[in-house]
Formats: structure tokens, C-alpha cells, sequence
């Protein structure tokens, strides 16, 4: 796996050098700034108005949107390009997450392709000349039955035959890790779990800026408070989109919107195999350190982990009806509760602070969608279900070869849209077509 990824990188350009138009961040660059006042901070990214056409219009502007039109311009040389955004560049998804980032997944349509998102994580502050916290500071899945023990064992031999990291723990080692969990309960007996070491989380609004940043100096224009209203066509394709600001044309547009998926494609005609969910998380008051790690409850859905500033953020389940909205009803908070409270009862005095929702696309199998629309020059990426912010970095560069290339990178392969037709599902969870249980 380690040599695939190098090959996938060799096979394009090795990043280079910050373009000479972006101010150079580094502890001497602060120094400099300090001396002066701070007043010769230049802006990460400029807010461009629209122009009348491009080469490439990419709606979103979340972490996959700037990362496509990133990958775009560094890699495939297009920097005609336009991310058009109908708030503010990172108010959907890509700021209403837990921020974890893992690659520890069974299957070979999944393996791979988050295994090298995490490849692209590792080197993303670098390159990108920006600190994005990357704290790879482990995950944690907790099982709970013999049953589950043998699926966590499945699974690590599978990460490790595809060069992953995975590391199977006895119930000793978890207890000199995380004392402090409820070892003895007799309805949730922890029975060991599997760790990946190079997991963790990431801070999600410095990702965005990261990439708007690195795109805006590549020549992409960022357009903010620009929402589309419509799709423009000529002989049967799509040429370019209908906006609050105008219309805008370019022969190839990419969609990566999340759980606005199915809005966009409808305006194309177009019904996707995805259903739209709130997906909540919440964070708690701060407390001193507690948690080393990314920590996940096998009997229950719930995964936690402790944020810079001290909270516990915790999320759980999609809310049980489809939404639209960036809110969620209190039953889903207290189920994520429950579990937290059954997992570690010393967190029963801690207050919630705050929840928020982010709007989710479930696909019929659990896994995305990442290929042309059967109508020409439109591109699609949706589907990502609980997995859109860790694979940000692989969903740019797989969205952008699709879109330079007009056909699929060979780890986005398996996520086109046939598969449904053809029977190929990437079932990673076995829930069966039903997407709110993925």
C-alpha cells in the first residue's frame, strides 16, 4: 500500500514550492510582523467577484470544493477555475464535524482510497504552508462482544495486509490507556479494541483556509455569497450555471455540495440514491486532560474526543428523519449521551455547552459517489455519508483527475454511479439499501 501511494504521487507532480504570490508563514515571518505592528498581514485569500465564463466551476465551497479546485490548479494546470459558495466558504459541513481523520476501513473499494487521504493529511501542513493541528493521536474502536472482537480482527488483517497500521489491544493495555472507563459493566464489557496510531483530528476551519489560501494563489477564484439557482444547457450539455450574481458559464461543472446533493441535481434532472440527514455533534465544558485519543463505543454509536481547548466533543447517530436543516432535535443529544454515560460514568457532571448539525448525504450503501452525471459536463461528488471531512484530501484530488480527465482515478474507481446499477455495492457496515442505517 505505502508503495502504491508513493507511485500514485509519482505519477503526478511532487508539490512545489508556495507560489511566490503567497506570503511565506513561519517563525520568522511572525517575528517580522510582530516588529512592524502587525499591519503588513496580507489576506489568505482574495474574495473574487464572478467573471462571465471558466474553464472549471465548482460548487461548494467546503473542504472538498476548495480542495478540488486546489488540485485543479497545482496539479492538472487549470486555474481558470471558479468555487462558488452560497454562504461563506466553510458554513456547511466542513465546519460541523467532530474533525476525525482515519483510514482504518475493511473493504477494497474503501481501504485504499482513505488510506492515501491519510497519506495526503500527513504532508498537508507543508505543502500547504499552513497549520492545520493535525494530532495524530490515535483511534480507538472499543468492542463489546466476542462477535464484534472477531469482526475488529477481520478488519485489522485486512488494514495490515494493505500496509495499514492497525494494532489489536487486550483489555489490560486499554485499562493502563483509559482508566477511566467503565470496564465492569455488565450490559457493555469492554472486551478489547483496535487501535490506529496515526488517526486523529484535525482542526476543520483550518483546512478550509488552508486550501482557499493555496487555491486563491494559484490563480482560483473564490466566490463567496454566490448561491446557484439553475444549470445553463446548449446542445444538450450543461455549460455552465445560474447564480444570485449572474450567470456564469465553463464547460465542466463539479458539484460537492453534501447533503445538498440531491437539491442541485434535481435542477439537472436528476434523482440521486441518496437521502439527506442532520448529523449532530456536541462539545462540552472544559476539563483538564482526559483523553489521549480519538475514542469509539462499540455497543452504541458515539465517538469523542477531547479538544485543544479542553471540551469533550462528542458525536453519534443521524436524527431519525431526513432535514435539510443544520439543526437537530434533543432525543438524538441524549442517545449520544446515554452512550457517553455508559462508556464513562465520570462524565455525568460535565454540561453541554453547545450542539450543532451538519446536513449529510446517505448513500443506499453506506459509500460515496464520486463520477460523471449521466448529463454531459456535469460532475458529481456526494454519497460521503459519515466519511466526508477525513476523506477531504483524497476527494479533491480523485474529484479533480475526474474532472481534468474526464474519467475516474483508479481509487475513486469503485465509487461510480453503476455501481448501483450493476449490483457492485460497497457495503462497509452490511446494513443493506437502507441509507440512514449506514
Amino acid at each position: 500500500m505505502r508503495r502504491q501511494m508513493r507511485r500514485l504521487w509519482s505519477n503526478e507532480n511532487e508539490p512545489p514550492r508556495t507560489n511566490a504570490r503567497c506570503m511565506h508563514y513561519s517563525i520568522f515571518n511572525l517575528i517580522r510582523q510582530t516588529l512592524s505592528g502587525h499591519r503588513k498581514w496580507t489576506p489568505a485569500w482574495r474574495d473574487a467577484a464572478p467573471k462571465a465564463d471558466y474553464d472549471v466551476i465548482v460548487v461548494g465551497g467546503g473542504g472538498h470544493g476548495l480542495a478540488t479546485a486546489y488540485y485543479l490548479a497545482r496539479v492538472h494546470g487549470i486555474r481558470r477555475v471558479a468555487v462558488i459558495e452560497k454562504g461563506w466558504i466553510g458554513s456547511g459541513n466542513a465546519g460541523r464535524n467532530t474533525a476525525i481523520i482515519r483510514s482504518n476501513y475493511l473493504l477494497p473499494g474503501n481501504l485504499p482510497f482513505y488510506e492515501f487521504s491519510m497519506t495526503l493529511w500527513e504532508r498537508l501542513e507543508r505543502e500547504l504552508n499552513y497549520n492545520a493541528m493535525i494530532s495524530q493521536r490515535g483511534v480507538l474502536n472499543l468492542c463489546h462482544s466476542d462477535g464484534q472482537s472477531d469482526a475488529f480482527v477481520r478488519r485489522g488483517n485486512a488494514m495490515r495486509m494493505h500496509g495499514v497500521d492497525a494494532e489489536l489491544l487486550d483489555i489490560s493495555t486499554i485499562r493502563r490507556m483509559l482508566p477511566m472507563l467503565d470496564f465492569d459493566n455488565a450490559r457493555f464489557p469492554i472486551k478489547g479494541g483496535l487501535l490506529q496510531k496515526r488517526g486523529g483530528t484535525v482542526r476543520h476551519d483550518a483546512v478550509v483556509w488552508g486550501y482557499a489560501r493555496a487555491a486563491s494563489h494559484y490563480g482560483v477564484d473564490i466566490i463567496q455569497n454566490c448561491e446557484v439557482t439553475g444549470f445553463m444547457y446548449q446542445a444538450g450539455r450543461i455549460v455552465g450555471v445560474e447564480s444570485t450574481r449572474g450567470e456564469i458559464r465553463a464547460p465542466r461543472v463539479g458539484v460537492a455540495v453534501a447533503g445538498h446533493s440531491s437539491v442541485l441535481a434535481r435542477m439537472a434532472g436528476l434523482r440521486l440514491p441518496i437521502e439527506s440527514h442532520v448529523l449532530q455533534a456536541c462539545v462540552t465544558e472544559s476539563i483538564k486532560p482526559l483523553l489521549p485519543g480519538v475514542v469509539t463505543f462499540g455497543a452504541g454509536h458515539l465517538y469523542m474526543s477531547q479538544s485543544d481547548k479542553g471540551g469533550l466533543v462528542l458525536g453519534g447517530d443521524i436524527d431519525g428523519y431526513n432535514s435539510y436543516a443544520q439543526r437537530g432535535n434533543l432525543p438524538a443529544v441524549e442517545e449520544v449521551g446515554e452512550c457517553a454515560m455508559a462508556l464513562m460514568p465520570c462524565l455525568g457532571r460535565l454540561r453541554v455547552l453547545r450542539t450543532w448539525g451538519g446536513t449529510v448525504d446517505m448513500s443506499m450503501d453506506g459509500s460515496p459517489i464520486v463520477d460523471r452525471a449521466p448529463v454531459a459536463g456535469l460532475y458529481l461528488n456526494c454519497g460521503w455519508c459519515y466519511g466526508g471531512f477525513k476523506a477531504t484530501p483524497a476527494a479533491g484530488w480523485c474529484f479533480a483527475h475526474l474532472i481534468a480527465h474526464d474519467k475516474s482515478h483508479e481509487l475513486a474507481h469503485a465509487y461510480r454511479l453503476a455501481r448501483f446499477e450493476r449490483g457492485f455495492l460497497i457495503d462497509e457496515k452490511g446494513m443493506g439499501a437502507q441509507p440512514n442505517l449506514h
